[in-house]
């Protein structure tokens, strides 16, 4: 994994300048040389390109969800989540109006989706979609400008602080290209997450979403999320902030010991 520092504005805009400039002086086919294509991409690697034929998505039905934040621990140790940073995770929501109020559970991670918003602003192709519709990032190319970070109508992406790019999830795209599921699902407790192809009417992602009524989150922006949601309400579909876990919050007010009661969102041990 690559270790760069920080690049500054002034560092970036010299950067594209230089390359644009470049472009325009050389013209033709020599300025197509300098196009930002991602090297991993046009070299046509297995993991670079995906699954043919197959588009990946999830389902994460909220009627199961119990907030156990499991799927939070698995990913971060599976990926390796730097201290404070959260490739997925579970918030908690109350519902409703006093007296008739209920908790409600939201996981959260990038959607993946089909037209992407964090693509098309990344400057050097670091950012983009496989052909099986997972977004990932190259940090070997990426410059971390923070353009994508900007562009995620979602807030689902964070600059790691450790490789100095932008990071966020994969759907453990390293373990699917295995056969194995994402971490996140195959450590759900309740079988809240389900993963498959899309495009395969007979996979278990597929079925479900065939019979059950499901929306997606800001579906407004555009964007046709690969993350879909069985029972989510309109109240928290615009993703409004939370607390992380409102348990955990309380005790922390009451003044408890972080390690009678810290979840690992909250950083606990």
């Amino acid at each position: 994994m690559a270790h760069k520092t920080p690049l500054s504005r002034r560092d970036f805009v010299q950067k594209a300048g230089i390359l644009l400039a470049g472009g325009t002086a050389l013209g033709g086919n020599q300025a197509q040389a300098i196009s930002l294509q991602n090297p991993g991409r046009d070299a046509k690697e297995a993991r670079y390109i995906g699954q043919e034929g197959k588009r990946f998505g999830m389902v994460i039905d909220l009627r199961l969800c119990v907030g156990c934040q499991a799927c939070t621990s698995a990913c971060k140790s599976e990926n390796r989540v730097p201290k404070d940073k959260f490739r997925t995770y579970v918030p908690e929501y109350e519902l409703g109006s006093y007296p008739s109020v209920r908790k409600a559970f939201l996981p959260q991670l990038c959607n993946h989706c089909e037209a992407p918003s964090c693509v098309s602003v990344c400057p050097t192709g670091a950012t983009f979609k496989r052909t099986d519709g997972i977004v990932v990032v190259d940090n070997t190319i990426c410059w971390g400008c923070g353009y994508c970070l900007n562009a995620c109508p979602y807030d689902k992406r964070y600059f790691n602080p450790l490789t100095k790019v932008a990071d966020k999830c994969t759907l453990c795209a390293h373990r699917v290209d295995a056969g194995l599921l994402p971490a996140c699902v195959e450590s759900c407790v309740g079988g809240a997450r389900i993963f498959g192809d899309l495009n395969d009417p007979h996979s278990a992602v597929s079925k479900l979403l065939q019979n059950a009524p499901a929306s997606v989150l800001n579906p407004a922006q555009g964007t046709k999320p690969r993350v879909f949601y069985i029972g989510l309400s309109h109240e928290i579909q615009s993703i409004p902030v939370s607390q992380a876990v409102l348990d955990d919050w309380a005790k922390k007010l009451d003044g408890l010991a972080p390690s009678e009661w810290a979840s690992t969102y909250e950083g606990g041990k």
